[in-house]
């Protein structure tokens, strides 16, 4: 079995060169990188994470903890971690916390030993328990910003903005938002950015019970807002997912998309584009927010200093699932 040392000789480098160049090849020149690499390749060696650990202080590894992995929100965000890891032949020690504040705490404990940072993907914790564990080891949260520490938002609140924008300038003044999942933080952002846009354009909001992104959620939801009947000409929907069943749910109630009532996402995991009508949708670049975490992770400034923070914007892509109210389609 090929060691460190054999693959520094064969590169003609020194030992300390070679584990820099496979434990952190930002640190090495690119021919030098190239040829440690092609040598330990050649040679069927890898650096293992207790051997990297031991050369260098660091293990290549980033605990990546999220609330669930039924949201498709949230794996895109650990692939982007994990691409941006490949790059410097790191990996991901992923744990999931079933939107649980102990299990949450349990998870970042136990990965804290073995892992050079931990992500927390739209944690739940209270922000003094957030500053507490960053105390011990460098920490950056995406999806929730939190006082003294680097952090990562998708700006899904000023996409929500511009998404009523478009409604209320479409005609719409009774637009009902569907939100979730219960209990988000960055739900009540998305609410309240909502709530300003739609004041703003001369509207009310109509605020629906928040539900989790299924399918089967929009279903149910497309039932009470007919029990409703409250005059809402346009839907706001957190998740695509949700959107989908309320398109289903709506159609099977005698609506018409965009004739009746008009539907909106706040994201486009799905194949919501594909639809007919084709659904208007913010584009989110979840990837890369995960990437984005990942590097901020790795220039984490000590405890004191100033946290960085990146804004990720989405895009808006107006489909045929949105047009005039139906009262202004006739005057028109």
């Amino acid at each position: 079995m090929a060691r460190l040392a054999d693959v520094a000789r064969a590169a003609g480098v020194s030992t300390s060169t070679a584990s820099r160049a496979l434990s952190r090849p930002e640190m090495v020149a690119p021919e030098t990188r190239e040829r440690v690499a092609r040598a330990a390749a050649e040679m069927g060696f890898t650096l293992n994470a207790t051997a990297r650990a031991l050369t260098t202080g660091r293990t290549g590894l980033v605990g990546v903890i999220v609330p669930t992995l039924a949201n498709p929100f949230f794996p895109p965000i650990v692939t982007g971690v994990q691409e941006a890891l490949t790059e410097a032949g790191g990996n991901v020690l992923l744990g999931v916390s079933d939107r649980s504040e102990t299990r949450e705490r349990e998870l970042a404990a136990q990965l804290g030993s073995r892992v050079d940072g931990l992500v927390l993907v739209a944690p739940v914790s209270a922000d003094a328990a957030l500053r507490e564990l960053a105390e011990r080891l460098p920490t950056v949260t995406v999806d929730r910003t939190v006082r003294g520490l680097p952090g990562v938002v998708v700006d899904t609140p000023g996409g929500v903005r511009e998404l009523m924008a478009h409604l209320t300038g479409l005609g719409h003044r009774r637009i009902a938002y569907l939100g979730g999942p219960p209990g988000s933080w960055m739900d009540q952002q998305r609410r309240k950015a909502a709530r300003t846009a739609v004041a703003d354009g001369g509207g009310e909001l109509i605020v629906l019970d928040p539900v989790p992104p299924q399918v089967d959620a929009g279903l149910a939801a497309a039932e009470d807002l007919v029990r409703r009947d409250e005059g809402v000409t346009a839907v706001l929907v957190y998740s695509s997912y949700v959107l989908l069943g309320l398109l289903m749910g709506l159609r099977a109630a005698g609506l018409r998309v965009p004739e009746d009532i008009s539907l909106a996402a706040s994201d486009d995991l799905t194949v919501i584009g594909m639809t007919q009508p084709g659904s208007t949708a913010l584009h989110v670049p979840l990837e890369e927010a995960g990437s984005a975490a990942c590097r901020l992770l790795q220039g984490t400034p000590l405890p004191g200093g100033r946290p960085q923070r990146v804004r990720i914007p989405t895009r808006l892509d107006v489909r045929d699932s949105t047009a005039a109210p139906p009262q202004t389609a006739e005057v028109s």
